[in-house]
């Protein structure tokens, strides 16, 4: 089976080249056109599908052939792109790059070709002029199995500086789809994980992401990047589903140090974590602006399991809601917000009181930091012997893991692959089992698995692990 849709993939030669700014901008300026726009993002960065999701009204979606699996990438963007006009995909770091010392793997160039899309190669002209036709020959030579169809010059100085860029690649063979002028760079404020994501500034990002699409519309010929899109073959395969997931079993692994989950403690008199009433759990997400990241398929994984999806602000909501059943904390900026987490204790407590009650949570990265007993020496939840605090140096970077514990997620052995990215440290005590072993690219032991919390720096995408929702939800449903 193949379904025709239109894409095209935006890459650059390196980072910080523009290619986020074109292509949101190309994003809302197809979808101020009137087109369906599915935006997607390669690689596991949650800040820029927040754009991109203001840019077309859709969810952003991430294509990680690291996290999911090469043969999940084309069911995956079939799932996203449904009942869409076109699809826009915006690379990560260089065209080339990939998961460090795993040759094409998870790099752009590789989800091009998992989907067999055009790709269009934005490149930063503000320190060259003939020079350009060799840095585009090379990338569009490098693999002849990937599709370089265009470029879009950007930072252009003046018309002369156009006219002799547009000249030398007139000898590449690669065509000049747009060439976007040096301006007065838009107000898009950074911090030490990236971008400020959109939900801390929503009203601005409006404004930067209608600023992109307005330079886009400026230097671009809309009408050929579309052709260009129109004119990619069917994309291969079916679309991804998130039904019918069965839940894992215990895998035995052959690392040492595995142990068993503790039992849960009983559910204490008069704490209601049953089923709604309709008889489907509820699963409570933590959002706002302190807990932004997170996938869309989990939340449709959730569903699909049986749960009801509900999500509270940590920052504002003094209970959790009601008839919450399970708990899932994922990643943000808990750091940024710590006084005020901290000053809202009916939550810290009703969080602390649902951990006691053996109730899954799974707490991701900020949800680590948030159930810890100090943030910064601010009173967290306390509900793991540890303590947090900010570090000098940032760690990131793809890792693969085996479970340690029996935990809400997983059995003791499963396998995954996930990734790391903060800017904070972690002083553990004593008294709770380590969640993973990390076995590439180093073995050590990371996270906390304690009654039926399991609490871990790693970022996971469920999509790529089969049977995590389904087990979480069992779990909440006492199943």
């Amino acid at each position: 089976m193949s379904t025709h849709l239109p894409r095209l993939v935006i890459a650059a030669p390196a980072s910080g080249s523009g290619k986020t700014t074109v292509a949101t901008g190309l994003m809302r300026a197809f979808a101020d056109a009137g087109l369906a726009v599915s935006p997607h993002k390669v690689g596991p960065d949650y800040i820029d599908p927040g754009y991109h999701a203001l840019a077309t009204g859709r969810p952003g979606r991430n294509l990680d052939a690291f996290l999911c699996g090469p043969e999940r990438i084309a069911p995956l963007f079939l799932h996203g792109a449904a009942g869409c006009d076109l699809a826009v995909i915006e690379g990560v770091m260089g065209l080339y790059d990939g998961a460090a010392g795993q040759g094409e793997l998870a790099s752009t160039a590789h989800v091009a070709k998992l989907l067999r899309a055009p790709v269009v190669l934005v490149v930063d002209a503000s320190s060259q002029s003939r020079s350009v036709a060799a840095l585009v020959h090379g990338f569009a030579s490098w693999d002849p199995e990937v599709r370089v169809a265009g470029v879009i010059l950007n930072k252009v100085g003046s018309d002369r500086h156009e006219v002799l860029l547009r000249e030398a690649l007139e000898e590449s063979g690669v065509e000049v789809l747009g060439a976007v002028r040096r301006a007065a760079p838009v107000h898009t404020p950074s911090r030490h994980l990236g971008l400020v994501p959109v939900a801390e500034r929503r009203a601005e990002a409006v404004d930067a992401v209608a600023e992109f699409a307005a330079r886009v519309r400026e230097g671009c010929d809309l009408e050929r990047l579309l052709a260009l899109a129109r004119s990619a073959p069917p994309v291969p395969g079916e679309a991804w589903s998130a039904c019918g997931e069965p839940l894992p079993s215990p895998a035995p692994s052959r690392d040492q140090g595995l142990r068993p989950r503790t039992p849960a403690p009983q559910t204490p008199e008069g704490l209601d974590r049953g089923p709604h009433a309709d008889g489907a759990p509820v699963i409570a997400i933590a959002g706002g602006p302190a807990f932004t990241f997170s996938y869309a398929e989990h939340t449709e994984l959730l569903h699909a399991a049986g749960a009801e999806v509900v999500t509270f602000d940590p920052l504002r909501d003094e209970r959790l809601p009601a008839g919450t059943a399970g708990l899932v904390i994922g990643g943000g900026f808990p750091e940024v917000y710590a006084a005020d987490l901290s000053a809202n204790e009916p939550l810290r407590e009703a969080v602390a009181e649902l951990a006691r009650s053996g109730a899954p949570i799974a707490a991701e990265c900020a949800g680590l930091l948030y159930l810890s007993r100090t943030l910064d020496g601010k009173p967290m939840c306390g509900v793991l012997p540890a303590d947090a605090r900010m570090g000098e140096r940032l760690t990131l970077g793809y890792r693969e893991a085996v479970a340690i514990a029996d935990n809400p997620l997983a059995p003791a052995g499963t396998r995954v692959r996930g990734h790391e990215f903060h800017r904070t440290v972690i002083e553990p005590g004593a008294g709770a089992a380590p969640a993973w072993g990390i076995t590439h690219p180093q073995r050590r032991v990371e996270g906390f698995v304690q009654d039926g919390v399991h609490a871990s720096y790693l970022h996971v995408h469920w999509a790529g692990a089969p049977g995590t929702a389904a087990r979480l939800v069992a779990r909440a449903a006492g199943r």
